[in-house]
C-alpha cells in the first residue's frame, strides 16, 4: 500500500519543478506561463529508508525493494476553477482521485517569474485554492443531494443516510469550513469517504523558498505555518530549485551538496515523512537472502491485514506473524541473535503491527 499525493497550486509556484526533482526525470514541463502542465503526470517514486539497508546487508539480502508512493502534478488552479476557469473542472477531477493534497505556495521573490495574483502572498494564495475546492464541493453536495429527492420518498435507507452525510457537509461548506473539519463517527466514515469530497481530504503545505531559506524557511514560510497549525495541517519547506539539482547528482555529490547548503536531508525525505504522518502510515519489513521488502500500512492495522497486503491469500488463511522489532532485529545482528536473546515473538490475529516490525506470515493456502 503506498499513497496517492496530489500536488497542486497556483500557476508558476514551482509545482512541476517540484514534481520533476522528485521523480528525478523531465516527465513534467516547467515553464513560465500557466496551463504547461495540461495533463496530470504521474510520478512513483520509492520510499527513501535507511532502515531497509541496515537490514538487507545483514541478511545477506540479493534485492532491495522499498514501498512506493505516487506524485500526481496537477496543472495549476486559478480563481474560478470550481465555475470552469482556466481548466477547472479537470483538475478537480484529478484531484479527486488523490489521497492527500499538497499545496504547494510560493514564498519566494523572484521577478522573472511572474505571479497570476500580481503578487506575493502564500496564505492568499492557499485561501484562493481552498475557495475554489469548497465552491466545486458545494456544487457536488447539493446535485447530489436533489438527485436523492425521490429514493429519499420512497424510505430508501442507503439514500438517507447519504442524504445525512451530504447534509452535515453542506452545512461545513456553507460556514465556510472544508469537509475534513467535520467530526465523522466511526460508523459512518466508511461512507463518508465515499463521497469523494476535494476539501475531505487531508492537506500538507510545501512552502517552496530561495536556497538561502531551505533550511530555516523565512517570514512567508512561517505565515504559512501559523496558518497550518491553526488548521491542523502538516507544513513542509521546500526549496524546488535545491531538490532539481539534487535530483541530477549521484549519492556522493548529493550529500557533499547538502552538506554545503547545511542540510541534513533532501527535501523528499522530509515531503515523504510528512505525508505518512498526514495519513497515518506506517512501514513494516519482510527480510530474507532472496530479498528486504518495505511494506507501508495504516497505523493501527491488525497482523491480517497487514499480511494481506502483500497478497490476499496471506489475509484470508492467516495463521500467525512471527514477529522481531526493528531495534532487536539490528542488535541481534540477524534473527538468529534476535531468538538467542528472547526477542523474536510469535503474534496472533488481534497484534497491531509496529512501524518497523520486522515479519514472516504463516497461512493457510
Amino acid at each position: 500500500m503506498g499513497f496517492k499525493m496530489g500536488i497542486v497550486g497556483l500557476p508558476n509556484v514551482g509545482k512541476s519543478t517540484l514534481f520533476n526533482a522528485l521523480t528525478k526525470t523531465a516527465a513534467a514541463q516547467a515553464a513560465n506561463f500557466p496551463f504547461c502542465t495540461i495533463e496530470p503526470n504521474v510520478g512513483d517514486v520509492a520510499v527513501p529508508d535507511d532502515r531497509l539497508e541496515r537490514l538487507a546487508a545483514i541478511a545477506g539480502s540479493k534485492q532491495i525493494i522499498p514501498t512506493r508512493m505516487t506524485f500526481v502534478d496537477i496543472a495549476g488552479l486559478v480563481r474560478g476553477a470550481s465555475r470552469g476557469e482556466g481548466l477547472g473542472n479537470q483538475f478537480l477531477a484529478n484531484i479527486r482521485e488523490c489521497d492527500a493534497i499538497a499545496h504547494v505556495l510560493r514564498c519566494f521573490e523572484d521577478d522573472d517569474i511572474t505571479h497570476v495574483e500580481g503578487k506575493i502572498d502564500p496564505v492568499a494564495d492557499a485561501e484562493t485554492i481552498e475557495t475554489e475546492l469548497m465552491l466545486a464541493d458545494l456544487e457536488s453536495v447539493e446535485r447530489r443531494r436533489a438527485n436523492l429527492v425521490r429514493k429519499l420518498k420512497g424510505n430508501d435507507k442507503d439514500a438517507a443516510d447519504q442524504d445525512r452525510l451530504l447534509a452535515i457537509a453542506q452545512a461545513a461548506l456553507e460556514d465556510g469550513k472544508p469537509a475534513r473539519t467535520v467530526a465523522v463517527a466511526a460508523e459512518d466514515m466508511r461512507n463518508w469517504r465515499l463521497l469523494q469530497l476535494l476539501t475531505a481530504k487531508p492537506v500538507l503545505y510545501v512552502c517552496n523558498v530561495e536556497e538561502s531559506a531551505a533550511g530555516s524557511g523565512n517570514s512567508q514560510s512561517a505565515r504559512v505555518a501559523e496558518m497550518a497549525a491553526r488548521q491542523g495541517a502538516g507544513v513542509v519547506v521546500i526549496s524546488a530549485r535545491i531538490e532539481e539539482e539534487i535530483s541530477q547528482l549521484d549519492a556522493e555529490e548529493a550529500a557533499m551538496f547538502l552538506d554545503e547548503m547545511g542540510l541534513q536531508e533532501p527535501g523528499l525525505d522530509r515531503l515523504i515523512r510528512a505525508g505518512y504522518e498526514l495519513l497515518g502510515l506506517q512501514t513494516y519489513f519482510t527480510v530474507g537472502p532472496k530479498e528486504a521488502r518495505a511494506w507501508t500500512i495504516t497505523r493501527g492495522t491488525l497482523a491480517p491485514g497487514a499480511a494481506g497486503v502483500i497478497h490476499g491469500d496471506f489475509e484470508k488463511g492467516f495463521i500467525r506473524a512471527e514477529t522481531i522489532a526493528y531495534a532487536d532485529y539490528i542488535a541481534g545482528n540477524g534473527e538468529a541473535g534476535a531468538k538467542d536473546a528472547g526477542k523474536f515473538r510469535v503474534e496472533g490475529k488481534t497484534y497491531e503491527v509496529k512501524d518497523g516490525d520486522v515479519l514472516h506470515f504463516l497461512f493457510n493456502a
